[in-house]
């Protein structure tokens, strides 16, 4: 990778798995992150991008093809334990802390064998808690925490090796909606007042239209790319991507005749209308 504000790129990744009965849980995905975006992978279940997320961080190795994080081609990186403890933070969606260990506990863990002190070690940590609005709850265990609470330790955590990449999969999956949309804003303001560079998986629509661009997956291909818009234009991307979307764009007349969109075999006023709203918003 030449460029040196691109962190992450895959090349025509493949990952297939199966014995006799071929599933390509990637086929062909090529992406091209740059340094201090805010991404968001959506997609149905078994659409690949938990997948993805496992090839960028070195969890899983690709059937074919490439992935290259921070200028590393991830084939020859020989130490991928290290790779990860230092380019890599991870959040989970049922966040993984440790039960016996404090929130404080939790974030060092990261650190511990890593160049510094013990005492820079805890002032780290003590600052990343600071950070997501923690400094309060410090010597708490994760049982006295509330799951958004334990989230935001999960967050700190992440951060703690100050990585080139945060991936997350699935953060706010465990957690109700207010809880959500407090990690989704905290995620946005690390990206925008840290310069992070995220990656959030998720199934959930809402929670991709608060990152600044979505890469939609559907058979183990990226279907769409685009910048995130307004509500209603999300909203149109949405629609275009579904059954009734395609049906429209590709001038189902006999599909859309219970939905009065046709009649005759030919789109209505309105359904045309519809159709070529469409068409606009699929072409950005």
């Amino acid at each position: 990778m030449a460029d040196n504000n691109v962190l992450v790129e895959t090349r025509d990744l493949m990952k297939v798995y199966g014995n006799g009965v071929e599933v390509r849980a990637l086929d062909g995905v090529n992406i091209t992150i740059r340094r201090g975006e805010l991404v968001a992978v959506m997609g149905p279940s078994g659409s690949g991008k938990s997948t993805l997320l496992n090839m960028l961080g070195a969890l899983d190795r690709p059937t074919s093809g490439q992935v290259f994080v921070d200028g590393q081609d991830l084939a020859t990186v020989r130490n991928l334990d290290r790779f990860r403890a230092h380019t890599v933070g991870f959040i989970f969606q049922l966040h993984n802390l440790l039960p016996t260990l404090t929130a404080l506990e939790n974030v060092e863990v990261p650190l511990r064998g890593q160049a510094g002190s013990g005492r820079a070690h805890h002032d780290r940590a003590e600052q990343l808690l600071e950070l997501v609005g923690l400094g309060d709850r410090m010597d708490h265990l994760p049982g006295q925490l509330s799951g958004g609470q334990r989230q935001r330790v999960a967050v700190a955590r992440a951060l703690a090796n100050e990585p080139a990449l945060i991936l997350a999969d699935e953060p706010t999956g465990s957690l109700d909606t207010q809880a959500g949309d407090e990690i989704m804003a905290l995620l946005g303001d690390l990206n925008q007042s840290q310069g992070a560079t995220i990656i959030i998986v998720t199934h959930d629509r809402h929670v991709a239209q608060e990152t600044r661009r979505i890469l939609a997956m559907q058979d183990g291909r990226i279907v769409d790319d685009h910048r995130v818009a307004d509500a209603v234009t999300e909203d149109l991307h949405a629609l275009a991507r579904s059954q009734l979307g395609q049906q429209l764009l590709n001038g189902d007349a006999v599909g859309l005749a219970a939905l009065g969109l046709s009649q005759d075999g030919r789109l209505t006023e309105e359904g045309q209308a519809l159709r070529e709203v469409l068409e606009r918003v699929a072409r950005k």
